[in-house]
């Protein structure tokens, strides 16, 4: 199993949650997170005056998958959350020892 964190641009959410649903993506983890990358934030104005923020409003969203559809997911991810633009984000995929659903008990592949 495979876990898939995004980091993208928040106006892009909800077409990534598209591009997942498409894929027979079940369940997500959506957090609103802040960071920055090689921007380093951005400028803003505040009462007539220019405020640097070294913070970036950011989504975050969380995928566990099989290994098999963990290429899959990447790509899609890729394709919905893409401008072209700086801060575009970063995807991270890891391996994954185990999964338990506490409900059932079940483990691996028929937990997620």
């Amino acid at each position: 199993m495979k876990k898939i964190e995004a980091i993208i641009k928040p106006f892009k959410l909800e077409e990534v949650k598209e591009a997942l649903s498409r894929l027979g993506i079940r369940g997500l983890t959506v957090s609103e997170v802040q960071g920055h990358g090689r921007q380093k934030g951005h400028a803003v104005q505040y009462r007539g005056a220019e405020v640097r923020s070294t913070l970036v409003a950011k989504m975050k969203i969380e995928v566990v998958v099989s290994t098999n559809d963990a290429d899959a997911v990447v790509q899609a991810i890729l394709r919905a959350a893409r401008t072209g633009e700086i801060g575009d984000g970063k995807v991270f995929v890891s391996n994954l020892e185990s999964v338990v659903r506490i409900r059932t008990g079940e483990k691996g592949d028929s937990a997620v």
